[in-house]
């Protein structure tokens, strides 16, 4: 008798996962990407994508088809169906949609998270306050069961205005309360600390990404950081996976393109950003995209997506 080969039984879909994957191509399909609730943003692609260049702010994403990399550094972070990407400070990434099609899109959400909301539940909840080792900006985890029905809540919430203005907060709190008890847990209640170093690189990053043209001593960030110059360069690299020259040229550089999608004149971009020298601009701009502004701009409107969140 021919023996018979293994065969490991498909496992099924979680139906809670199942759910709110529909309910998000519903929701974009009549909503699209931005919607009625802050911070909330859907993607759906029907292709993998260039490279996205963005800014992450302190948000989380849910792949809910599909597969996704994110890159900060040289840190790449991996995500698919029924995982979370955690961004914790903000931070400028690349990224690409690396599993899609026309029959079975990407779908993914994100959602902004504010670090005061955070800081309440600790303040709350002083047994939940994280004092172990400095988790990195980005951190991923699957998806926690317990996270799919306030989302699932929170976005049925777009056909519900007249509930949206007294639900949404309670949901969105209890989306953070979700999150804190994961294993997205520890990345998540450091923000929330007021002296951790992440809470205070954090504070760091979100100041400069607000004065991205300015020019900067190191000093004045690790004052504003209450740390020493060595110590807050250690710490910034550690978390954020850059250096603050290297983070702030990326948010320069990043910033020089949207204006540059947004027909600004290449000639004036660099000085808008923080460049003195039009031929640095050129020089930083080329090694980053792969060509130099003026022919860049010609061709990235069908080339590359720029995405403004996780």
């Amino acid at each position: 008798m021919t023996a018979q080969p293994n065969v490991i039984p498909m496992q099924p879909e979680n139906p809670s996962l199942t759910r709110l994957r529909d309910l998000v191509e519903q929701q974009w399909l009549t909503h699209g990407p931005e919607n009625a609730i802050d911070g909330l943003r859907l993607t759906r692609a029907l292709e993998p994508s260039g490279t996205i260049r963005a800014l992450y702010q302190t948000s989380f994403c849910i792949v809910l088809q599909g597969a996704k990399v994110t890159a900060v550094g040289e840190s790449a972070f991996h995500y698919r169906q029924g995982e979370c990407l955690l961004a914790s400070v903000n931070v400028p990434v690349n990224s690409r949609i690396v599993q899609a099609a026309p029959d079975k899109p990407y779908l993914a959400l994100s959602l902004s998270i504010d670090p005061a909301m955070i800081s309440e539940l600790l303040v709350t909840h002083p047994e939940m306050a994280y004092r172990g080792p400095k988790q990195p900006a980005l951190v991923t985890a699957g998806m926690p069961d317990e996270l799919y029905d306030p989302v699932i809540r929170l976005l049925r919430l777009l056909d519900q205005p007249d509930d949206r203005e007294v639900l949404e907060p309670l949901v969105r709190r209890e989306i953070c309360w979700r999150i804190l008890r994961s294993p997205l847990g520890p990345a998540l209640q450091q923000i929330g600390l007021k002296d951790s170093d992440t809470a205070r690189i954090g504070r760091v990053t979100a100041w400069m990404q607000a004065n991205y043209q300015q020019p900067f001593r190191v000093a004045e960030l690790a004052a504003m950081a209450s740390m020493s110059p060595a110590t807050f360069h250690r710490h910034f690299k550690s978390i954020t996976r850059l250096t603050p020259v290297q983070f702030q040229k990326l948010v320069r550089l990043q910033e020089a393109r949207r204006l540059l999608l947004s027909d600004q004149e290449v000639a004036s971009v660099g000085y808008q950003v923080g460049y003195e020298s039009p031929s640095q601009f050129s020089r930083d701009y080329r090694k980053l995209f792969g060509a130099p502004p003026g022919r860049d701009k010609a061709v990235m409107r069908s080339s590359v997506a720029i995405e403004c969140g996780v």
